[in-house]
């Protein structure tokens, strides 16, 4: 019935039916705008970079094409070290010591099975697909590449600056410089005569945050300011003031992401040389890596966390869309780690204090992506040199790759200086190593997604686990409470003294007022 009586007509009832449905798109356009207009800017950006290529710009005025989406990388740059020790100095203060060991423990678990699984599917594909056998006469010069070549560094080196790294010499030093060694060549005369020059190790400090340094001490400063108690709760609350500010202005770069990532993505496709003759010459290897990707990202580890939580994984996926264009147009996992811990504490409704204590630390520690593109670059390598693995050499991929991984820096390009690792531990010449440099572009940013889809799910599973965990403390202590009022019901019924108080109160109150008074 409408207001005045008569019965609503169809045009009436249609106009509202479609003002709800307005209302409804309406609500949904404002929930996922920036997860729209993010998605958008790659389209705009591959439409932007088609276009001008055309143009054939210099290097010069590619570099202006390129300058907004500079910008949105050195902002998100800007916030990572406040992000990271100030959530992983709140995260590990908020918990207790137990939790704290207990997430720990099962995190590292959880990074090491799914990198070792990783390394294990991209040698399998690699020796299913063979992307290096049709490639067997490639060479840098034939693809108008330079032949140069990261320096390599000995193993045992490589692992030693994992460890001195976990330690930084200087705090302040580590927020923008890394341990790396290096090698002087030096003459050196024999007792024969002889003169040899001999390789012998110097340590130098190369520009890059030591961001697993970083993460150490900022761990420990939290569990020591736990251990303070009272003395350290003022500066445990100045690091999580400072850590909400941070997600403030998180949120406000969120909102620059789309324009970013259009001009990350369009001078990009600018940028590429020959682009027909690379992926006719190295698609096996392209898809082969991609292939290893979709598997992990879209089989593996959403199966784990589905076995883990008996959750459906790709409705936990689908709230993380803008981290996941973010990483792939950046193709880096330490520039996506803001919107990450943003978007998983919004949209998935994570604990913060599971999100900012897992998060910084997976973005360091947890590669599956690039353990995938490492492995499956040291299997093409060998194809391509016409050499066979043996299963000691495939063990070695397996564990160095894994290990290595653990090191890598979030950064692009990041891994290739880690296939020069695995490379010389098997023996394998490094001098391949501009073909893989040559499709990293590529290959990078679906390798930096399945790395973030890695940590989100890590960081998923964790927060499910804290929850179930806390929801048994809650019921046991609903138990006792409940055993305690029947047990002190039981002790009234059965207690002569009890019964004995209640007869007395009884029998004061059935006296006139008078005698309360005199009791008084």
């Amino acid at each position: 019935k409408a207001g005045n009586g008569h019965a609503e007509g169809p045009a009436a009832a249609e106009e509202r039916g479609g003002g709800a449905g307005l209302r409804g798109c309406r609500g949904f356009l404002r929930r996922n705008a920036l997860v729209l207009l993010t998605v958008s800017g790659v389209v705009a950006g591959v439409a932007l970079g088609a276009a001008v290529r055309s143009a054939e710009l210099g290097p010069a005025q590619v570099a202006y094409l390129a300058f907004p989406g500079e910008l949105l990388l050195r902002m998100l740059r800007m916030v990572i070290l406040p992000l990271v020790v100030c959530s992983l100095v709140s995260g590990a203060a908020s918990l207790d010591t137990r939790s704290l060991g207990r997430l720990g423990g099962i995190a590292l678990a959880y990074f090491l099975g799914t990198t070792l699984l990783a390394s294990g599917l991209a040698v399998a594909l690699g020796f299913i697909i063979r992307p290096g056998a049709s490639a067997s006469s490639l060479n840098a010069p034939q693809l108008g590449l330079q032949d140069t070549v990261p320096t390599s560094k000995e193993t045992v080196d490589s692992f030693l600056d994992l460890v001195r790294n976990l330690f930084p010499a200087n705090l302040v030093a580590a927020a923008f410089q890394t341990y790396a060694t290096e090698y002087k060549m030096l003459l050196r005369n024999t007792t024969s005569g002889n003169v040899t020059w001999e390789k012998v190790p110097v340590g130098t400090e190369v520009e890059g945050m030591n961001i697993l340094g970083l993460v150490l001490f900022a761990l420990l400063l939290g569990v020591a300011l736990k251990k303070l108690g009272q003395e350290g709760e003022d500066l445990i609350r100045f690091f999580n003031s400072f850590n909400e500010a941070t997600m403030v202005l998180v949120s406000w770069i969120m909102w620059y992401v789309p324009i970013g990532i259009m001009f990350l993505v369009g001078s990009k496709i600018v940028e590429m040389e020959d682009i027909v003759l690379l992926v006719t010459s190295l698609g096996k290897y392209i898809f082969a890596s991609i292939l290893g990707h979709f598997i992990h990202g879209g089989i593996i580890l959403p199966l784990i966390y589905f076995a883990s939580t008996r959750q459906n994984p790709y409705r936990f996926l689908l709230g993380l869309i803008t981290p996941f264009t973010t990483a792939f147009a950046t193709c880096s996992s330490s520039a996506t780690l803001p919107s990450m811990i943003k978007c998983i504490e919004d949209n998935n409704g994570v604990d913060k204090r599971i999100s900012r204590f897992i998060l910084p630390i997976g973005a360091t520690v947890n590669m599956d992506g690039a353990a995938i593109f490492q492995c499956m670059a040291a299997v093409f390598i060998a194809q391509l040199n016409n050499v066979d693995l043996n299963p000691g050499q495939i063990f070695t991929i397996l564990v160095t790759a894994t290990a290595s991984s653990v090191g890598a820096a979030g950064i692009p390009a990041g891994g290739v200086l880690t296939i020069a690792i695995i490379l010389e531990a098997i023996g394998l010449p490094t001098n391949e190593l501009s073909l893989i440099l040559a499709v990293d572009w590529i290959v990078d940013r679906t390798t930096t997604v399945v790395n973030v889809e890695g940590d989100a799910l890590g960081a998923g599973i964790l927060n499910y686990l804290n929850e179930k965990e806390k929801k048994e403390k809650e019921q046991e202590l609903k138990e006792v409470n409940v055993e305690a009022i029947a047990n002190s019901k039981s002790e009234e019924e059965t207690s002569p003294l009890v019964t004995h108080k209640n007869q007395v109160s009884n029998t004061t109150s059935a006296a006139d007022p008078e005698s309360k008074e005199s009791v008084l």
